[in-house]
């Protein structure tokens, strides 16, 4: 999948593109009912399927202290896309893009920069400074410059609307049935391994630290969890997301326990998928207490992925 982060990036002559439009977080069953629409429209006209996204997101550029937990970062959206056969993501600043009036947005960005010749999109999308344009003038403007324009009904799970905002309440209050159910897959974070303090070793459990790179996680807890990146198949292992209040942490780190794995993977690329939570996060009055714990977690993790 070719990337372009500027506009100036972006190939002259254009190709001929079918071309989809959203910030697509998380990359939900709702959003993919969107990509692979747009990549089977594009296969089928023998055109270039094309996502266009926004970095950072709308919410995080206008409340950049304290936006909406970030179900995917940019590199797990990149690779959710890559699985998903599309072509090209064209992935620029929010800020280059967040004043252009609803018709200059299609004239100078999906027309003449993009070639768009269909645009596929989903029902409550608006696009253009400040979100003043609608579904109807998109139409509008593709009889004028001859594009066609899809729009795609959305997708419901168990009579609720998939969204994500929908499955960041799940993932807050630990749902993580409800988050799968409208992920279509478990939620998972990716990271590089990172070294930590050392202490999980001191107790007898080696854990692989993950830099979140997020201002805020959108899971918090024990989990009984899946790693993968590490092997030809997925690993059981428990996990952690929190600030550790034990040991005075501050920032919200992901740790996670691999069962029966001794390799170093400091500096490996690697996926937790979150399976099961088993409880919240606990201050403990001293170490002991704490590890006598992280036993009990250990084999509720086990039993839960043995299930």
């Amino acid at each position: 999948m070719r990337l372009y982060r500027q506009i100036a990036a972006l190939p002259e002559p254009a190709p001929e593109r079918v071309v989809t439009i959203g910030v697509f977080d998380g990359l939900h069953a709702g959003h993919e009912a969107i990509v692979r629409r747009a990549k089977s429209e594009a296969e089928a006209a023998g055109q270039s399927s094309l996502v266009f996204s926004f970095e950072p997101t709308p919410k995080e550029f206008f409340a950049p202290t304290n936006p909406p937990p970030r179900l995917t970062r940019f590199r797990e959206r990149f690779e959710r896309l890559a699985v998903l056969g599309i072509d090209e993501l064209f992935c620029p600043s929010f800020g280059a893009v967040r004043d252009l009036r609803p018709e200059e947005f299609i004239e100078s960005l999906l027309v003449r920069r993009l070639n768009a010749r269909h645009v596929v999109v989903g029902d409550d999308f608006r696009f253009g400074a400040q979100r003043a344009g609608t579904f109807a003038d998109l139409r509008a403007a593709g009889q004028r410059y001859g594009f066609r324009v899809t729009q795609v009904e959305p997708v419901f799970w168990n009579d609720r609307r998939v969204s994500s905002t929908a499955i960041r309440e799940a993932l807050k209050s630990g749902d993580l049935r409800t988050a799968r159910g409208m992920l279509g897959r478990d939620y998972s974070m990716s990271g590089r391994v990172v070294r930590g303090l050392g202490l999980g070793r001191q107790l007898g459990f080696p854990t692989a630290n993950v830099n979140l790179k997020r201002l805020h996680a959108p899971v918090d807890g024990i989990f009984a969890a899946r790693v993968t990146g590490v092997g030809p198949r997925p690993l059981d292992g428990v996990a952690s997301v929190g600030t550790r209040p034990t040991i005075g942490g501050g920032r919200a780190l992901l740790e996670v326990l691999i069962f029966d794995f001794a390799r170093d993977i400091y500096g490996d690329y690697i996926t937790v998928h979150f399976v099961e939570r088993l409880r919240e996060e606990r201050h403990f009055a001293d170490l002991a207490a704490m590890q006598k714990q992280m036993h009990l977690d250990v084999a509720a993790a086990r039993a839960a992925l043995t299930d």
